[in-house]
């Protein structure tokens, strides 16, 4: 068993497998709940947006084919905004979701911003624990029913990630 993180795009062919799974997920959940079917949420966004400079898109690889994955997006000046983060039916309950966001943090914090900004849907309760587990403030009250807010959102700090990453050279000069 061989792991590799892949930086690529939402239309690379090792994606496909991954987009189809989530888009079915995200179907059998909400249904039209938000007026729209799974196939216009996961096409709302121009590929080009989870591209550098300003975003990311990464797949968890194991022995070649995508487990799990996600992306970002410029939200503002110093905010990415995860989309997308996913694992595999298959392969659940093994760490990975966590193993993308944090590498996905890195990521957003090498592109030289300071902090995260996502949204989870109601009817996605492990995601939800996934991200207060992992240190991401909710913007919701927690003790309400999520349906009450349909769209969840949750934002974190990684702003002292951000000064570990950035290159030596670069906290010389920004501490004279």
């Amino acid at each position: 068993m061989s792991d590799q993180f892949h930086y690529t795009t939402p239309h690379d062919p090792l994606s496909q497998p991954l987009i189809e799974q989530l888009t079915h997920e995200y179907q059998s959940r909400y249904g039209d709940y938000f007026g729209e079917s799974a196939g216009t949420e996961m096409s709302r966004y121009p590929a080009e947006l989870f591209a550098q400079p300003d975003g990311a898109f990464l797949l968890l690889l194991r022995d070649g084919q995508a487990i799990a994955g996600g992306a970002f997006k410029r939200y503002d000046e110093a905010t990415a905004e995860f989309k997308r983060v996913w694992t595999h039916s298959d392969f659940r309950r093994q760490g990975l979701a966590k193993r993308v966001l944090v590498q996905l943090e890195a990521q957003a914090a090498r592109q030289g911003y300071s902090r995260i900004y996502l949204t989870t849907g109601f009817r996605q309760p492990e995601a939800s624990g996934l991200y207060l587990s992992t240190g991401y403030t909710a913007l919701f009250d927690v003790n309400v029913d999520p349906e009450v807010y349909g769209s969840l959102p949750f934002e974190k700090d990684i702003s002292a990630l951000a000064l570990q990453i950035q290159p030596q050279h670069e906290r010389v000069a920004a501490s004279r």
